[in-house]
């Protein structure tokens, strides 16, 4: 009987949330994985920022410093959603307690709230849409809100990032590397010559990269 009015009504309230449950569960593990690439991609260049400024690279030293800069910002970015997921899971267990009351799923603005803000992470923006438009049409949600207000945020992360730099160079090179603001300071020319500037800049450059594929998801 349960399957014969599964297949002339479709899930029940109990079922749909049981299975947006489970989603949320495998966006939050993916975040996970997000937040350890960043974690081991981060560690790597803050290791050769302060090899860089040891050779006196402080060019070189800048950019990648830049790029943990916006891999820390991500990195919190991330967990945030990871939070919001949670707290959207939290309100449809409470939806689940509901129906046993009232038979039917009830409007929640906060799941909206929260739902709104976590399409806009391109981690999971699609999985977030397609449940969001599950949830509309189950009632607990109206049209999701236009969001393209926020396109811009990723250039506000770039001004932060290059007020930030020079802290994270002083914190890196514990404090011998402050306002980097001159290029070529540093160690005697002389020295420098010696070092292997090609190879420092490979793998600045392939640190540099791996960061920013794991930012732009």
């Amino acid at each position: 009987m349960q399957s014969i009015n599964r297949f002339l009504y479709g899930p029940t309230p109990e079922e749909k949330v049981r299975a947006w449950q489970t989603k949320l569960r495998s966006e939050s593990r993916q975040l996970d994985r997000e937040m350890r690439q960043l974690d081991v991609a981060t560690n790597k260049a803050r290791a050769a920022v302060k090899k860089l400024a040891v050779k006196g690279d402080v060019k070189s030293a800048r950019i990648l410093a830049r790029e943990v800069v916006r891999s820390d910002k991500q990195k919190d970015r991330l967990s945030v959603s990871k939070a919001r997921l949670g707290s959207i899971g939290t309100q449809l267990s409470q939806q689940m307690a509901m129906v046993k009351v009232t038979g039917a799923l009830q409007k929640s603005t906060e799941i909206m709230k929260l739902s709104n803000e976590l399409v806009k992470l391109p981690q999971i923006s699609q999985a977030m849409r397609e449940m969001s438009m599950e949830m509309t049409k189950a009632g607990i949600m109206e049209e999701m809100m236009d969001d393209a207000l926020d396109m811009n945020e990723d250039e506000e992360i770039e001004e932060e990032a290059d007020g930030e730099v020079d802290k994270v160079l002083a914190e890196l090179t514990d404090g011998k590397l402050g306002q980097a603001g001159a290029v070529g300071t540093g160690i005697p020319q002389s020295t420098q010559d010696k070092l292997d500037d090609e190879e420092t800049e490979r793998t600045m450059e392939q640190y540099r990269q791996q960061l920013s594929g794991l930012l732009s998801g």
